[in-house]
């Protein structure tokens, strides 16, 4: 089956205590688009990111969200969870989104991504799911969405197939990338490999690697 995009979602000002901007403000709340949308290096246009300092930027401007992992957590809570709901400016169908290689490349429509990290879950997420415990659940999971920066601008529309294009023979994936930073650190020394990973999370990787001896 080949993979698409299921929704392209952008995010409305939000105001809420649980907002991690200074404001109060947050844009986690994505809401489909009706038709295609601009994607520039900085991400997509009309899209609200509330707390820069730790969202948005090229190395994360657009955010990706598999629906089957979303489908995983509907069924956990019980609840509907619709496109956006993860803050996901991309919410995809049939990619393997966790096992998506750092450093390949995704063409949709006339744009083109390249994978770069793993999402980290914050208490703004947790916060507007209203799950306290969420920040555990969703790390003990491990389904973490991916961050992507921008080769190419465009445009991309719902229904648009995603290609890979390029994909790197290190072979580090988005979920071992996760797991070696929050749950298994023996798998450390493989995101060395990963040179397309931003140069701070390759960092953070060094040092505790040799901190462990």
């Amino acid at each position: 089956m080949t993979g698409r995009v299921a929704s392209v979602n952008l995010g409305i000002v939000t105001e809420a205590e649980w907002a991690g901007d200074a404001s109060g403000r947050s844009g986690i709340d994505k809401r489909p688009a009706p038709g295609p949308v601009r994607v520039g290096a900085e991400g997509l246009a009309g899209d609200f990111i509330g707390e820069r300092a730790h969202h948005g930027g090229p190395d994360k401007a657009v955010y990706a969200y598999a629906e089957e992992d979303a489908a995983w957590w509907a069924a956990e809570l019980d609840r509907r969870i619709g496109p956006g709901a993860f803050g996901e400016n991309l919410t995809t169908h049939a990619v393997d989104v966790t096992g998506a290689v750092i450093g390949e490349r995704w063409s949709i429509g006339s744009v083109v991504l390249q994978v770069t990290m793993p999402r980290t879950p914050c208490t703004t997420f947790a916060g507007f799911w209203d799950v306290p415990d969420l920040i555990k659940r969703f790390t003990v999971r491990a389904l973490p969405g991916a961050y992507l920066r921008v080769l190419h601008e465009g445009e991309i529309g719902a229904g648009d197939p995603v290609q890979v294009v390029d994909r790197p023979a290190h072979g580090v994936t988005i979920g071992e990338v996760f797991r070696a930073l929050n749950l298994e650190p023996e798998l450390l020394p493989r995101l060395l490999d990963a040179e397309d990973l931003p140069s701070w999370i390759r960092e953070k990787a060094r040092r505790r690697v040799t901190a462990a001896g």
